[in-house]
């Protein structure tokens, strides 16, 4: 359980549950990213943000949204005072390919419910995020 705390990112995305951390990095997926994005395939595997500094091939000079916790003194934006901030506002474009829409939602889970027994749960938020239909005036179908 404590490495999955240690791989909750500050902006409550969970990183033990994402393709690209270096457990469940598959070869097809480091093949594919490899070729359609030209990104030596070295540089594909996560070990998580907090241990590479919110640094990876998509963010080079590493996140804001961890820069911002570490200089507060705060594990997770849910314990700021200005929570939840613009670092952390939901957008469409690319809403269908990553999941940072869902980290106000896990933040609030964690908040609410600690984050051992959002850990338990964290996968199947991720599956319906990806899988589930959204229906107007209920949210997930």
């Amino acid at each position: 359980m404590e490495k999955k705390v240690v791989l909750t990112a500050p902006c409550g995305l969970d990183c033990f549950n994402c393709e690209l951390y270096e457990e469940n990095l598959t070869d097809k997926l480091q093949e594919m990213i490899h070729s359609k994005m030209g990104v030596p395939k070295d540089d594909i595997s996560c070990k998580g943000c907090r241990a590479q500094d919110g640094k990876h091939y998509h963010i080079p000079n590493g996140c804001e949204t961890l820069s911002c916790v570490k200089e507060k003194g705060h594990d997770l934006c849910s314990e700021c005072s200005d929570f939840p901030c613009k670092l952390l506002a939901p957008l469409s474009e690319g809403a269908s390919m990553y999941p940072h829409n869902m980290k106000v939602y896990n933040l609030c889970r964690i908040q609410k419910y600690g984050i051992e027994k959002w850990i338990e749960e964290s996968s199947e938020i991720r599956t319906k995020y990806f899988t589930h239909k959204f229906v107007v005036g209920k949210g997930q179908e």
